[in-house]
C-alpha cells in the first residue's frame, strides 16, 4: 500500500512541476505592449516619436532629419514592426546591436540609447530580442524566406 501511494504521490508530483514549467513558459512570452513599450519609449521616443517625421518622409530628406535630431517614427507598433518585419526588416536589429554578431565588433549606432547603463542595456537588449525571435543583421533583401517568418515580435 505505501509503495503504490508512493507511486501515485511521485505521478502528482511530476505533473504539478510540469504543468509548473508549461505556465513558467506562457509568463516567458514577450510582447510589444507587455515588455518592449516601455523600452522604446523610454530610450527611442525622444528622436523617433510622433513628432518625427514618417519613414517616407524621413527617406526623402534624411539629412535635415538628422541634423533636427529626428529619426523615422517610431512611437507605435505598426511603425516599429516597419524596422523590425516590414520593408526595412532588419533594421532595428542592426541599430541595436551590442555588436556581438558584428564581425568588427561593433555595437550598433543606437545601441546606446537601450538603456542608462551598461547593465540596463544588456537586460533591454535581451528582452527585445526574445521578443524579435530571430536576431539577425542582415537586410530584407539578404533574408530568407524562412528567416523573415522566424522574427516574432508580437504585439499583445
Amino acid at each position: 500500500m505505501a509503495r503504490l501511494m508512493r507511486g501515485a504521490l511521485m505521478a502528482v508530483s511530476f505533473f504539478m512541476v510540469t504543468m509548473g514549467f508549461a505556465v513558467g513558459e506562457e509568463k516567458e512570452v514577450v510582447t510589444y505592449e507587455k515588455d518592449v513599450k516601455s523600452i522604446i519609449s523610454k530610450g527611442c521616443l525622444s528622436c523617433h516619436g510622433s513628432d518625427a517625421p514618417t519613414i517616407e518622409e524621413f527617406n526623402k530628406n534624411k539629412e535635415g532629419f538628422k541634423q533636427k535630431n529626428k529619426g523615422p517614427r517610431m512611437d507605435t507598433y505598426e511603425n516599429l514592426m516597419i524596422f523590425v518585419n516590414g520593408t526595412d526588416t532588419g533594421a532595428l536589429m542592426r541599430r541595436l546591436d551590442d555588436g556581438k554578431k558584428n564581425p568588427n565588433g561593433k555595437p550598433g549606432n543606437m545601441y546606446l540609447w537601450v538603456g542608462k547603463t551598461d547593465s540596463e542595456r544588456v537586460e533591454n537588449l535581451s528582452i527585445i530580442k526574445k521578443w524579435v525571435g530571430h536576431w539577425t543583421l542582415k537586410r530584407k533583401n539578404e533574408m530568407t524566406e524562412e528567416e523573415i517568418k522566424l522574427i516574432k515580435a508580437p504585439e499583445k
